[in-house]
């Protein structure tokens, strides 16, 4: 249960990540508006999610599915080039992610 919280807080962050970057700076009401509010859910379901497992393992997930997972939305959706080198970047943090929860446990 734990880790579909995890994944719910990864998506709202995802969802509130393009909602801010579709505000224009917070000019939009409602991107704005959407951006605060999946954010609020984000961190709610992130909190939940500390219930069983560690902080460590949390944050370290959370930060390199969202960082994936942005880049990938980025890359698809908003038509934003991407370099090898930062390809080579982000899969290392996906390496990393992947031997911290091997390591972390619960």
């Amino acid at each position: 249960m734990y880790y579909i919280e995890l994944a719910v807080a990864i998506i709202m962050e995802l969802l509130g990540t393009n909602l801010m970057k579709l505000s224009n700076g917070f000019t939009h009401l409602w991107f704005s508006i959407g951006t605060l509010v999946s954010y609020g859910l984000c961190f709610f379901f992130l909190s939940l999610s500390l219930k069983g497992i560690k902080l460590n393992i949390v944050y370290a997930t959370w930060g390199g599915a969202g960082i994936v997972l942005a880049a990938l939305v980025s890359y698809f959706i908003f038509h934003e080039q991407t370099s090898g080198l930062q390809i080579f970047g982000i899969a290392l943090i996906v390496v990393g992610v992947i031997i911290a929860n091997l390591a972390g446990g619960h």
